[in-house]
Order: C-alpha cells, then structure tokens, then sequence
C-alpha cells in the first residue's frame, strides 16, 4: 500500500479548546506505524506525556513549532528529527506559537499493552487494543484492595 505524505484526507479533527489539530494515518503495520498531524495556530498536539512502552520519532514537515520536554523548550524547523525514548526522559507535547499551521510526521513502534503517563494532569491511560481508559494517579488502591482469599473447600 502506498500512502502519500503530503495528500489525503485527515481522518480525526479535535476542537478540543487549546488542542485544535488534525490527524491521519499513513501506514500502520503489526509493530510500526506512522501518521502526519497538523497543528493549528495558536495551539498545542496533544497533552504532555510518555509513553512505557512505545518510542516515537518526530520529523517536523512544515512550521517552526516549539517542543516541550523535561530539557525545556526549543524552537524546531522543517527537517528536525527528534527521537523520543520510552519512559519519564521521552516525555513531549508540540505547541503552535506562530501564525501559520504546523505540519510533522510522527513514527512510533505499536507495542502493546501500552501505558502513557501524563505528568501535568496526573493521569494514566492504558492502550489495550480498543481498551483506552485513562486514570488519576490519586484514585490509585492498594493492590489487596477488594480481595479475599477462597475459603478452602
């Protein structure tokens, strides 16, 4: 199959207030997948977050969009490739702080059982197939919580 980096048809809008972007997938194998977002003036990709389980490569097509990681914030350009590993030191979100839409190419292993860990808001999410809940760290139970032992027969 073959997909067209710069043609399509965006498959997913959110007009999530701060997060206004669009999404499509490029191509989505058993273990490797890949898709291009566009963001909005003005707006950011997605929450801050990493990933447990999956790295991501970013590869900025379009735009000077600022990425946020745990080294701070730094302007990118077309061209720039940033490998993002798995766990705290992986974390990132992209934010528009300019007049014209940014457009990037996100390449990521597809591992699952998969948890993303969002430290601003304090959330987990897990990723098992169409399973996506997400979680507040605060609502965490004792791993004994609920449970008692079978009587014996």
């Amino acid at each position: 199959m073959t997909e067209n980096l710069f043609g399509g048809t965006w498959e997913r809008e959110s007009d999530q207030p701060g997060f206004e972007i669009r999404h499509r997938r490029l191509a989505q194998g058993e273990l490797l997948g890949a898709g291009v977002w566009e963001i909005a003036p003005g707006m950011q990709q997605v929450p801050y977050h990493f990933h447990r389980g999956n790295e991501e490569l970013l590869v900025i097509l379009d735009g000077r969009p600022t990425l946020r990681t745990p080294a701070g914030e730094r302007r990118l350009a077309p061209g720039d490739a940033i490998l993002f590993p798995r766990g705290p030191e992986g974390a990132h979100t992209l934010l528009n702080e300019t007049g014209t839409p940014v457009r990037c190419l996100f390449v990521s292993t597809l591992l699952q059982p998969e948890v993303v860990e969002y430290p601003d808001s304090r959330k987990v999410g897990v990723r098992v197939g169409a399973l996506r809940p997400n979680f507040r760290l605060e609502s965490e139970v004792d791993y004994w919580d609920g449970e008692e032992a079978r009587p014996p027969r």
